[in-house]
């Protein structure tokens, strides 16, 4: 049975999966990590959507204020042997009715040219490539998105 639950950044769940994910990130980002793990801290991450598989925690993603209209996704993991099974659409939708609840007009993010299936899923789910923002303004390796939310 698949249950999606809405949680804060102390979960203990969600811990374990950004621990599995930033393991995953360091290989994946080699020299680059260290750049890109200083903006994905959990103390500013208020809002967390976790995805249970017959009660096991197989996926996660969260929210955090980027401004008073945008709110931007992070720290969107699937376990491996769960992927391709479109659990990573059904985080990323979850946390777009959360973000539409607090009255967010338009979710962000930043994903990496190193993480392919990342691009492919925001893609598939009508978010657009925006000029890189923030802190992420000017990196080559950086692929920023935005979808409006209505």
């Amino acid at each position: 049975m698949i249950k999606i639950i809405r949680t804060d950044s102390k979960n203990l769940d969600f811990k374990a999966l950004v621990k599995q994910l930033d393991a995953e990130l360091a290989i994946r980002d080699g020299d680059d990590h260290a750049f890109y793990h200083q903006f994905n801290g959990l103390e500013s991450i208020t809002y967390v959507v976790l995805i249970y598989k017959d009660d096991l925690a197989i996926g996660c993603g969260a929210l955090k204020k980027y401004s008073a209209h945008e709110v931007e996704v992070k720290r969107m993991y699937v376990i491996p042997n769960h992927r391709g099974s479109g659990f990573a659409s059904q985080i990323l939708l979850a946390l777009e009715n959360w973000s539409f609840e607090l009255g967010f007009q338009k979710c962000i993010l930043e994903t990496g040219q190193n993480q392919p299936e990342a691009i492919r899923l925001y893609k598939k789910n009508n978010y657009q490539i925006i000029t890189n923002y923030g802190q992420y303004a000017g990196v080559s390796t950086s692929f920023c998105f935005e979808k409006l939310l209505f």
